[in-house]
Parts: C-alpha cells; sequence; structure tokens
C-alpha cells in the first residue's frame, strides 16, 4: 500500500462529539476549538509555548490537541522512545499549567497502531512491525504490541491528570495485513483487514476505558469510513470512542460529510448526525481541530513552506490576520507581522523565497559565471583574469548578505527551538546555496593565476 495522496500538513478534523461548553462564545458553531501541536518535528521551547497560548486563546481557541510523538518524557523501558529534545516531565507539567491559565484544555495525542515509527525504529522494538521491513504499523496479534501501547497510553495519562480525552490516532494505517501472521489469519474466511482494524481499536480503547474510566479514547476516522454500517455497529468500538472526522480538501464536501457522519450515528457513535443547521441541527458539529504537521512523518524533513497566507473567502472571518499584524490580503514577501515568533516568519520568508534563487541567477544566468567560469572552466581551473574582478565581487556580496541573514535567523531559531531542529533546518534550507557560492568561490581562488614574480632588487635607488 502507498502512502495516500491527501497526505501531508493540512490534515482537517471535525470531532463528532465534544461536551458543551457553557462560557464558548455563540458566534462559533464549534463549542471546542483546538490547536494541534505537533511536536515530532521542532517541539517549541516551553518559554515559547508561554508566549503563543495567550494568543491562541486571544483568537478563539479554547483547547490545544499535543502530538508528543518522541517529545515524551516515557520513563523505563519506554525511556529508548525519547529523542534528545524531549521534554521533561517538570516541562510537561508547566505546559498544562501555562495552558489552563489560558483556559486551554489539553487532550493529548498518542499514536497506538500507524505512525509508529518513532517506536518501531528501535532495533529492540522491531519484532513488533506488522511488516518486518516497514516500522509504520504495529503488529496487532502480538500481545506485546498491546502491552507496549497499553504503557505508552498509561505514562501520558499519568502525567495529564484529569484529562476528559486521549487521542490515540489510528490513521493511515499502512501495510495492515501484509505481515506473515496477518496473511495466515486472512486465510481464514471470515476474517478480513476490517476486522483486524476494529479489534485492535477496541483493544487499545478498552485499555483506555479500563484504567482510566474518566477519559475518552479519540481516533481519526479514515480507517473506518469504508467499513460496512453493519460490520461497524457489532465491532463494539462505537462505544468505546468517539471518531474525528478529517479532510485536507480545499473546498470540503459538506454532503459528504452529512452522509458520513450519518453512517457513524446510524452505528452507535454518541453525538454524530448531518451538519445542517437549517434542520435545528446546528450541535452536531461539536469540534474543530486546526492541524498542521511539521513532518509528514518520522523520517521526513521539517516542513519549509513559502506560501503566502490568504485571506479567507467571502462570509468568513479574516479578522485575526489584522491581530496577528498581517495584511489582509497575505503576508508581504518579508513576512511582516507582529506575532510571538513573526521575527522567525520574516526571516524564513526571505530564505524560502529568495535564497536559492538569488544563487541560481547568478551560477545559471550570470553571463560572466555562465561564459567564462562553467562547469567545464572550473574543472580544469581555467579562466580569463580579468573575469574574476566580475565575478569575485558580485560572490563575495552575495555571500557576505545571506551569512548574515542566516545568523540572525539561527539567532532567532535558537530562542524557541531545539539545537538539532534548528540545525536541521538550516541545513536543509541554507547550507546547500551557501556551500554552492562557498564552492564558487574556492575555484575561483584556484583557478587564480599566481601573482608575477617581484623584478630583481639591485640595491640600488631610483
Amino acid at each position: 500500500m502507498s502512502p495516500k495522496k491527501e497526505d501531508g500538513p493540512n490534515k482537517r478534523p471535525l470531532s463528532c462529539d465534544f461536551p458543551t461548553d457553557s462560557e464558548m462564545s455563540d458566534s462559533s458553531p464549534f463549542k471546542m476549538r483546538f490547536v494541534h501541536l505537533d511536536l515530532k518535528g521542532a517541539p517549541p521551547k516551553v518559554s515559547y509555548l508561554s508566549e503563543i497560548f495567550p494568543l491562541f486563546r486571544a483568537l478563539g481557541a479554547n483547547g490545544l490537541l499535543i502530538e508528543y510523538e518522541d517529545t515524551f518524557p516515557y520513563e523505563g523501558p519506554l525511556r529508548l522512545l525519547r529523542a534528545p529534545h524531549a521534554y521533561s516531565p517538570a516541562e510537561v507539567t508547566e505546559v498544562l499549567r501555562l495552558a489552563a491559565a489560558h483556559e486551554l484544555e489539553v487532550v493529548p495525542l498518542v499514536q497506538t497502531f500507524g505512525h509508529m515509527e518513532f517506536v518501531l525504529k528501535h532495533e529492540a522494538l522491531a519484532h513488533l512491525r506488522e511488516v518486518a521491513l516497514f516500522p509504520n504499523t504495529l503488529n496487532p496479534h502480538e500481545a506485546e504490541s498491546l502491552a507496549l501501547v497499553g504503557a505508552m497510553v498509561d505514562q501520558v495519562l499519568e502525567l495529564h491528570p484529569g484529562a476528559r480525552w486521549l487521542h490515540v490516532g489510528c490513521d493511515e494505517v499502512y501495510y495492515l495485513g501484509e505481515g506473515e501472521a496477518s496473511r495466515q489469519w486472512l486465510q481464514q474466511e471470515q476474517n478480513t483487514t476490517a476486522t483486524l482494524c476494529l479489534s485492535h481499536m477496541k483493544a487499545v480503547a478498552s485499555h483506555v476505558r479500563a484504567r482510566h474510566p474518566a477519559t475518552t479514547p479519540l481516533v481519526w476516522d479514515d480507517m473506518l469510513r469504508d467499513i460496512p454500517e453493519d460490520q461497524l455497529s457489532a465491532s463494539g468500538v462505537p462505544q468505546l470512542v468517539e471518531p474525528v472526522l478529517w479532510d485536507y480538501g480545499a473546498d470540503l464536501d459538506v454532503q459528504g460529510k452529512a452522509l458520513l457522519m450519518e453512517k457513524y450515528r446510524k452505528c452507535g457513535f454518541p453525538g454524530c448526525g448531518p451538519p445542517v443547521a437549517a434542520q435545528g441541527r446546528k450541535d452536531t458539529l461539536q469540534g474543530i481541530v486546526l492541524t498542521g504537521w511539521q513532518r509528514y512523518d518520522h523520517f521526513s524533513v521539517l516542513f519549509a513552506p513559502a506560501r503566502r497566507l490568504r485571506g479567507g473567502r467571502a462570509g468568513t472571518r479574516a479578522e485575526p490576520a489584522g491581530d496577528l499584524g498581517l495584511e489582509i490580503a497575505g503576508v508581504t514577501s518579508e513576512g511582516t507581522g507582529s506575532f510571538p515568533g513573526s521575527d522567525i516568519l520574516a526571516l524564513v520568508m526571505q530564505v524560502s523565497l529568495h535564497l536559492r534563487s538569488s544563487v541560481d541567477e547568478m551560477l545559471q544566468r550570470d553571463r560572466y559565471v555562465t561564459g567564462w567560469f562553467s562547469h567545464y572552466h572550473r574543472r580544469r581551473k581555467l579562466i580569463h583574469p580579468v573575469m574574476i574582478q566580475h565575478i569575485q565581487p558580485q560572490a563575495l556580496s552575495l555571500l557576505g548578505r545571506w551569512s548574515a541573514l542566516t545568523q540572525e535567523l539561527a539567532a532567532a531559531l535558537h530562542r524557541v527551538f531545539p539545537e538539532g531542529a534548528v540545525e536541521e533546518w538550516l541545513q536543509e534550507n541554507v547550507h546547500p546555496s551557501l556551500g554552492q557560492l562557498q564552492a564558487l568561490l574556492q575555484d575561483l581562488e584556484a583557478a587564480s593565476p599566481p601573482p608575477p614574480p617581484a623584478g630583481p632588487d639591485t640595491g640600488q635607488g631610483p
């Protein structure tokens, strides 16, 4: 199975059944408005979260969906899951304190089926892979698999006392049914991959309900969509979890989502129904999560978007852009703004939009470089001396300008992100272009003719 075409950073989920909060404004159709924090990419320092949480609240959010992955401070046998930049238990506690201070309810997210690369990449746990070669998916046939995710769930909820929900993921369970144990199991006529998926979901959800009865499990809904109603109803899963619908479409298929929610309602999931306000069902869409992934998956690069931020269509609220100090029609190429981290946005936009293009302009379109110092000339250290005077000052100027901006960007990034994340982003997005300029200057130096020898010193004056 190949990764889904829609896999990417803008999953837009709709939760079926969040509780009423009488303090929320009636201006929004969603009682719960969550911001997703994906920490597997570049987890912000707690000091930065203390700056950004008030902004989330001011813009109308009242909750956080925190996806820790390898940044959670797992202990004991699970300690190997920790990344070098993982939060400490004290830092997690401080994040929760800051969230509560700004009236942001926290829902932790723990992947328990698919997207398990951060767990199954470790040699000590590789035997729990569904397919031996790939660390994406957990083998649901192994009792040790359920024990593993149960231990992860327990440790996360221990540091989140009183959490009303726990998101257990279960989306994009690639290669399910393709492992050797699954192939043998599927040879029995009554067994299907849908049965296998529902069985594991039920086991995980049952663990949460039994060990943490005050906590309701949430799941992404994509693995449920194509399962027949009768099979879904009979599985027992609808009585244990609440589905969170997600969609990447630029134009949301409201009718399609209405039909899907009606299907879930018929199957027994609580609170799901068609989102048609005209029929008096205004309360069926209880919550929304604004999601943004920092990586496609655990092994992919950090995102470095250079997209313009545009205002909403007619009839949508665009006022928050003003609160961020951004132009309503879009961010300028310099990424101006006044929110916490706006200096990083401005610098990243400059790099993303102009660094590579300015270097390419010189290396591929400058007539002195392409005409007198091509790759052919550079390999053979051939150049007309006068051309050095045309090329070298421009290359030095360009390198100096971008090196200075890179130092400024690195300092800004270090205030927000751990060292490893800063190093990765710069190596992926800055160093290749700077390296091209440095290589050009080195080749110029190597091709430069030696200075003419000094004339003989006769010791006589003029």
